[in-house]
Order: C-alpha cells, then structure tokens, then sequence
C-alpha cells in the first residue's frame, strides 16, 4: 500500500492543540503578533465584509482584570498575549471602503463597485441584529482559526475561549454598541502539553449525496 506524504498545511493542523498552560515567562512582540493578524485577515467573510475587529491584551494588569471576567482561566494571565476577536454588526458600513479598495487595486470598476455598495448596504441594513450578528459571529471563527493556524505554523500555541462574560468585557472595554465580543484567544508558549482529544469517526459525520 502506498504511503503519502503530509504536507506541511496537514503537519500544522494536527499539531494545533488547545493549549492551557503557557510559560509566563515567554514574550511574543507587538510585530509579530501584528504579522499574525495579517495572515488571519486574508480569511474569507461575507461580501467580504471583514466584520471583525481585534483587542490584543499584553499588559499585565489588564490582563489580570480579563482573567476575572473569563472565569479565572489561568492561560488569560500566564500567556503571552489574548487576542478578543469582535464582531462588528455594522460592517456593512464598510462597503464603499473596502469595494473602493478593490477598484484602486483594479480587481473591481466602477460600475461593479456601485453596484455593490448598493446592494449590499440596502441588504444588510434591512437584516435583523440576530442576523447580522449570525454572520458576523460565524466570520469571526474563520479569522479566529486562520489566526490559530498561522501562530503555530510559527511555534506558537494557542486556546480558544467562549467561556467568558461577554457583558462584563462588554462594560470594561467600553465597546460600541455595534461591536460584540466572540472569543478570546490566548497565545503563548506551551509549558505543559496539551490534553489530547479524539474525534468522532468521520463516517459517523459525513454524507455523500
């Protein structure tokens, strides 16, 4: 039987853990978490939209007030950094913006580009909150995984969190009323391995039709 190779994408993938115990003592600079983001923010949304926004906690006091409102999840202090990915319900807002930088970039003319900052400002604004924050929440878990993905491919680890009080982080960091908290993610260096888990056959999950 032969034997394939995995590529380098499937090696980063299995080995991305959910990593709860972080070095204290280990420091990831501002550039590289920048250069992080970067690469998270190429994950596709709708109407490419892009309805996130980042809070990157490194100060350690802030990031003792954090630890409270998440449960007192330790890796919220311990890591190097937690990122708070947001979701934005008015990112349609942002069409002229982004659809003006896809004419300069010459992906788009002008006539398409009005057409659909047209389009869509009339569809989303017409939507109801739940809706939009539907959308804007299940765009943020593809940039929160990009994010993941591209922290290991560099060393790095990382854990999701939903289990926090979105309220409190609501009130602390003052937040817009258009802006919603959706995950925290900490991100580190491991100084304990991760647990490991199994998941469910794959038969037991897929269909083809």
């Amino acid at each position: 039987m032969a034997t394939t190779t995995k590529s380098k994408l499937a090696e980063i993938m299995e080995a991305r853990k959910s990593v709860r115990v972080y070095d204290p003592e280990f420091t990831i600079s501002k550039d590289e978490i920048e250069e992080l983001l970067q690469l998270a923010i190429s994950a596709p949304s709708s109407s490419n939209l892009q309805p996130w926004s980042f809070i990157v906690f490194q100060d350690q006091e802030v990031k003792k007030e954090l630890r409270a409102i998440a449960n007192n999840q330790a890796q919220v202090e311990e890591s190097s950094a937690v990122i708070a990915v947001l979701g934005n319900l008015e990112a349609y807002k942002q069409a002229e913006q982004i659809y003006s930088q896809n004419v300069e970039a010459g992906f788009m003319d002008v006539e398409v580009k009005e057409r659909f900052v047209a389009n869509t400002v009339a569809m989303y604004s017409k939507a109801p909150d739940a809706a939009r924050m539907n959308i804007a929440s299940y765009d943020a878990g593809l940039v929160s995984m990009q994010f993941m993905l591209a922290a290991k491919e560099k060393g790095y680890d990382t854990v999701p969190m939903g289990g926090f009080d979105k309220a409190k982080f609501t009130q602390r960091f003052e937040l817009p009323d258009h802006l919603f908290p959706v995950v925290l993610i900490a991100l580190g260096k491991a100084a304990a391995p991760a647990r490991e888990s199994t998941r469910l056959p794959l038969e037991a999950v897929t269909q083809f039709i």
